[in-house]
């Protein structure tokens, strides 16, 4: 696509150039994210200001028709890798109505009737975080799986159960790989709850104090695909930055699950452990000792989990003191909340590619067990034969050398309370897992459907 060099902005060319490139920061870039998802809410805008009922129409139902279906072959181009934010446009609005006054004329001017790019980036980015919070469910439910794939290939296998780093009771393989499976699915709820914030539609609220004509905001809710519209538009407008925040908060918490199951993973393939075998593949060496294969992997998971902490500490720095209104502060939480995402997102899909690739050595892992790990069993059943618990609990404690002939196997089977070693219900995970992901696909779909509508001639 031809993108010549315009002489000026769409919006003012009297700015000093170092303040235009200071304040225009990083958008060029990062709006490129964002240039489908601006088509998608300016052919639902313009479909809106060809039926409001006035004496003579801001745009005629012909008009907003041919504008949708520019609209459609830029977002075609977007598709290829053809579209360009020039330093002129500033951003991914000025770029999509140049290019629309380029190919329309004075129509092309009309588009931005009763918008500030105020709203038009805020309907950009909540369009953006749906679909970008479904794929993050996605790629969350997809280790959750690799880890209940993991748990159901070694079994009841016995593994050391561990409080404090020490060894504690008998546990299993399965318990931990579905233990952190579950954790990790769980998160969905917090995904899901800054899904509800970004599944509200802030157009027509203009720089957040509405504009003097009649605005049908529903109809725009409506062909957007947004649950219900924001009411109050400078609530609208003031909701920038709280949806960020929000996302890095779920984001965050994602991580610092994740961020323990690695640790695990690197505690339990260390030499002294090895109870796992992490894929040589995935293992980095050194440059001076021959020997070595890091979990290097492992070891940035952590690190990322802290920057990722670290954006959502920034994002609610930066708006615990901002006034009431738009402050142009808020730019730079669209760079925060997605390299939250760009993080999380990745580290996701490594940890299943890590999972998957990891081996168990059973004979160690039964090896591991030393008597003490056997003594809450042990003065359990005496409990169960009649003794007192605090009597029992005594027993064991003073005669530990009397553990030496239990068993693990026979440890994990004697379980089998609900969610024990000898109570893990794989097939329960699998459901849950599989409904999960038929939930967000739905939802996907009906994103997609919306946005092939809005482009449709």
């Amino acid at each position: 696509m031809k993108n010549a060099k315009t002489k000026k902005t769409i919006t003012d060319n009297t700015v000093d150039p170092d303040i235009l490139a200071y304040t225009v920061g990083d958008d060029p870039v990062l709006d490129l994210n964002l240039a489908v998802w601006d088509c998608m809410g300016t052919a639902a805008h313009v479909t809106m200001l060809s039926e409001m009922k006035l004496k003579t129409p801001v745009v005629t139902k012909a008009e907003a028709k041919k504008v949708r279906t520019a609209l459609g072959e830029i977002v075609k181009e977007i598709e290829k890798g053809e579209f360009t934010i020039l330093v002129d446009d500033q951003d991914v609005h000025m770029a999509v109505e140049r290019l629309l006054t380029e190919r329309l004329g004075d129509l092309g001017k009309k588009i931005h009737t009763g918008r500030s790019r105020n709203d038009q980036v805020a309907v950009d980015v909540r369009l953006h975080m749906k679909d970008a919070i479904l794929r993050t469910e996605e790629e969350t439910l997809s280790l959750a799986q690799s880890l209940v794939k993991f748990g159901a290939k070694y079994g009841r296998t016995p593994l050391v159960g561990r409080t404090h780093l020490q060894p504690a009771m008998p546990s299993s393989v399965e318990m931990w790989a579905t233990g952190h499976a579950e954790m990790i699915a769980d998160q969905i709820e917090n995904l899901e709850a800054a899904y509800r914030l970004a599944d509200l539609n802030p157009l027509g609220s203009a720089a957040g104090y509405g504009v003097p004509l009649p605005l049908d905001r529903s109809r725009t809710t409506k062909l957007l695909g947004f649950s219900r519209t924001i009411h109050n538009v400078f609530g609208a407008s003031m909701a920038r930055g709280e949806c960020e925040a929000a996302l890095l908060s779920a984001l965050a918490q994602l991580m610092a699950v994740l961020s323990r199951l690695a640790e695990d993973m690197i505690i339990f393939s260390m030499p002294e452990f090895a109870y796992f075998k992490l894929p040589r593949e995935y293992c980095t060496g050194s440059s001076i000792m021959p020997q070595k294969f890091n979990p290097d992997v492992l070891e940035l998971v952590r690190s990322k989990a802290a920057q990722v902490l670290g954006l959502q500490t920034a994002s609610l720095s930066l708006l615990h003191a901002m006034p009431g209104g738009y402050n142009r502060d808020l730019q730079d939480c669209k760079w925060l909340y997605m390299k939250g995402l760009d993080i999380t997102r990745t580290t996701l899909r490594i940890l299943a590619k890590v999972v998957a690739g990891t081996t168990v050595d059973k004979d160690i892992c039964r090896a591991a067990f030393t008597p003490g790990v056997f003594a809450t069993d042990v003065a359990l059943r005496k409990v169960a034969e009649g003794t007192p618990w605090r009597d029992a609990y005594h027993d064991v404690r003073d005669h530990l050398e009397r553990l030496g002939d239990e068993d693990p196997d026979t440890a994990v089977a004697a379980k089998t309370h609900e969610g024990t070693t000898s109570g893990i219900n794989i097939a329960l995970y699998k459901s849950r897992l599989a409904e999960a992901l038929k939930s967000l696909k739905t939802r996907l779909n009906t994103l997609e459907k919306c946005k092939r509508a809005l482009f449709k001639a």
